[in-house]
């Protein structure tokens, strides 16, 4: 499969001629969801469900069919019945030529204050994981895991963990639209080789645009 890495946390994956886009949000292109047979949606902040993105390439194809959590299907499944699919953890299902598994249930919590929103994570064709907004861990092993660099609710020492515990043999950064150019060096610098280690894994920083092959 050939990997897109778009703004922020959205990627397109594109396999057989068949595209799916993950995570079209308010922080990724204004045509990020535009021409993808199937677009998944791990939770419900703007800067990952976009309802103007999704309404327009739904509108564009009448093809195009989304996979969610029932808090952002339900914005949805009225004004596009029978394209909306709801899912949750443990659920599997095919879109777009790719087979797809679903894992976790809830956001990081990124204060106490602060409610928790469910969140999932999808693993496609058992080699690429898009955890949302979580450090969730799948119970199976991926070469690929896309990397929330930066947010909120996570702290540096944490990525590392969390790629550590993950173990696949890339690390893609997603969740990279709040890092300025002196903030990409400074994490990039830290999860190369003069960091602290990931366990084996190799650190990938795609720019919006490049594409990788994996």
């Amino acid at each position: 499969m050939e990997l897109t890495k778009q703004g922020h946390s959205c990627v397109r994956l594109t396999k057989d001629g068949r595209t799916l886009v993950i995570d079209p949000g308010a922080f990724s292109e204004e045509d990020a969801a535009l021409g993808a047979e199937a677009v998944l949606v791990t939770h419900e902040h703007p800067d990952h469900f976009d309802e103007g993105r999704l309404r327009a390439a739904l509108e564009a194809d009448p093809a195009t069919e989304i996979w969610t959590l029932p808090a952002v299907a339900g914005r949805l499944s009225a004004a596009f019945p029978g394209r909306i699919r709801t899912v949750g953890h443990g659920d599997t299902f095919r879109a777009a030529g790719f087979d797809v598994e679903v894992h976790g249930e809830l956001h990081a919590v990124i204060h106490p204050d602060i409610p928790r929103v469910t969140n999932v994570g999808f693993v496609l064709d058992a080699a690429v994981f898009h955890p949302g907004d979580a450090l969730t861990v799948p119970d199976r092993p991926v070469e690929n895991l896309l990397l929330p660099m930066h947010a909120p609710w996570n702290k540096f020492s944490e990525v590392v963990d969390y790629v550590r515990e993950v173990g696949p043999a890339r690390a893609l950064a997603v969740h990279d639209g709040l890092l300025g150019e002196f903030g990409h060096a400074v994490y990039g610098r830290q999860l190369g080789p003069q960091g602290p280690g990931l366990g084996g894994a190799e650190y990938t920083r795609l720019l919006p645009g490049q594409r990788l092959t994996l």
